[in-house]
């Protein structure tokens, strides 16, 4: 399977990327040997990867998994990855030509008998609402190695009391353990973007733990607070969309023990679940 610079593949068909669909292309494929290596990913791993591209990932994860699903929105890139994996052989990799929200991956899930892993160096644009769509198909995703710019990664990791501590933190935090296995220059992508990128790994816990009751509660409890995070938790919560009453949400808040005048970057991701499980008791 041999690599090929995307600017000529791109040349050849008189096409540039797409800034607005945030396309930077990897260009080292020691990189994407790397990325593979640090997963761990078996021969018998079914792979799903968000954006495809030019295949620069896809090559590396065909040699390894027992199957790649490649998913590529862009018509175009599409095309000329279509083009690759037959020259390549590649028979193990299912190109898919949709958007990864219309992607069925839990069909894909059942049709391999099998939890998939998830790779993909997802755009700034995508990340928040891409992330939030795997916590929610989390029972058919054993892991999920993604590759954001740094400022997204450093928001996934953070802790209580610092400014990147965000919605996405509290929610990833609860549903995977995270760690960092890659950090990617930003020269080694085409065109190069501001700033370098990392590579963090999702492990998708088989276990909760304190176990939240309602999680379409607890996600709403999550984006409620950090919606308006500088208003204090009582106020956001108030304010938001939720439909709480005064009475019954101080009632929660005392009861999971936070003070109603605190505020969502204060609280650890244990208290959002005693405070999601104090409001669904009625």
């Amino acid at each position: 399977m041999g690599y090929h610079p995307p600017w000529k593949l791109l040349n050849a068909e008189q096409l540039r990327p797409k800034k607005a669909l945030g396309q930077n292309f990897l260009i080292d494929p020691s990189t994407a040997e790397l990325i593979v290596r640090k997963s761990g990913l078996s021969t018998e791993d079914r792979i799903v990867e968000i954006g495809a591209g030019l295949g620069a990932l896809t090559f590396s994860l065909a040699r390894t998994a027992r199957v790649v699903y490649a998913i590529e929105k862009d018509a175009a890139l599409a095309r000329i990855l279509d083009n690759q994996l037959r020259i390549n052989e590649a028979a193990n990799v299912y190109l898919i030509h949709q958007d990864i929200f219309d992607v069925d991956l839990a069909a894909l899930a059942e049709r391999e008998n099998s939890r998939l892993m998830v790779f993909g160096n997802l755009p700034y644009y995508i990340s928040s609402q891409l992330l939030i769509y795997l916590v929610a198909v989390r029972s058919c995703i054993r892991q999920a190695d993604l590759m954001f710019q740094k400022e997204v990664a450093q928001r996934l990791t953070a802790v209580p009391g610092t400014k990147a501590y965000s919605r996405l933190s509290v929610m990833l935090q609860y549903y995977t353990d995270i760690r960092r296995t890659a950090t990617v220059d930003a020269h080694l992508f085409w065109p190069k973007p501001k700033v370098d990128s990392e590579v963090l790994q999702f492990r998708f816990k088989e276990t909760l733990h304190p176990v939240v009751g309602d999680h379409a509660l607890f996600a709403a409890v999550v984006k409620a607070a950090f919606g308006k995070r500088r208003k204090t938790l009582q106020n956001a919560l108030l304010s938001s969309e939720l439909g709480i009453e005064k009475e019954a949400l101080l009632h929660g808040l005392l009861a999971a023990g936070i003070n109603p005048q605190s505020r969502a970057e204060s609280l650890y991701v244990d208290q959002f679940v005693r405070l999601t499980n104090a409001l669904t008791v009625k």
